[in-house]
């Protein structure tokens, strides 16, 4: 049987409020994921869905329990070790697109590649370059993100993700500052990408229509996992 790509067993996260005072976020969480999935993580404000990716992203570390990635125990690692995982194996894409303005979309997209340094500045280019036309900006690769629209600058956003061949995906509110039109696109091209290229893609979102576009939902109330639910309605255990 195929191990999960992502798996956590007993997460547990609290923050120190004080040398006395403890305050819970996730009380204890296990699931695991499979490659391919395309799950949407919801829940009100306030109920875990952002600690809970960063858990799974190794941007934050559980107070107890582990993560495992791609067959590899990953809470234990160290900050260097970790840094390298995120850059190889995790595509993150948050609410705002981070881009660095002095640069082009191009170089934006080959950013990741270079701290990787497995490429050469050629193949660098080459692959930034086709991940922009994947994502439809084959026009504005030499543009600048002032020079691009906000829609265009996320799905530069999401290239940029995809420049190392992650294991997982992680979305971060991605269209949390897009009109919906632009969100619409968003939301297309992951599953473009979720169905095409069989990416594992998990994102955190309040947008309901997005959360439903999902094949997996994941769905939080003060922490806890209250329903994870597949597109066909099926509990999954």
């Amino acid at each position: 049987m195929q191990q999960p790509i992502l798996r956590l067993e007993s997460v547990r996260r609290e923050l120190e409020l004080s040398r006395d005072i403890r305050q819970t976020i996730i009380p204890g969480i296990s699931f695991e994921i499979e490659a391919g999935e395309f799950i949407s993580i919801t829940g009100p404000s306030g109920s875990g869905k952002s600690t809970l990716l960063y858990i799974m992203g190794g941007l934050d570390k559980p107070t107890f329990g582990e993560v495992w990635l791609d067959g590899e125990e990953i809470t234990s690692k160290s900050e260097a070790e970790m840094t390298v995982i995120r850059n190889e194996k995790i595509g993150f894409i948050y609410q705002f697109h981070f881009l660095l303005p002095e640069f082009t979309a191009a170089e934006n997209v080959g950013m990741p590649m270079m701290i990787n340094g497995r490429r050469s500045r050629r193949e660098i280019r080459e692959r930034a370059l086709m991940l922009l036309d994947l994502v439809g900006l084959s026009d504005r690769v030499d543009y600048r993100p002032s020079q691009l629209s906000g829609g265009q600058q996320q799905r530069v956003a999401i290239a940029r993700a995809l420049a190392n061949e992650p294991s997982i995906v992680l979305g971060d509110e991605p269209t949390g500052n897009l009109d919906t039109r632009s969100g619409t696109q968003v939301y297309e091209l992951f599953e473009r990408l979720n169905r095409e290229m069989n990416q594992t893609v998990i994102f955190v979102t309040h947008d309901e229509e997005f959360a439903r576009r999902a094949r997996r939902r994941i769905h939080l109330v003060d922490g806890k996992i209250e329903s994870d639910t597949r597109s066909d309605g099926s509990l999954t255990s």
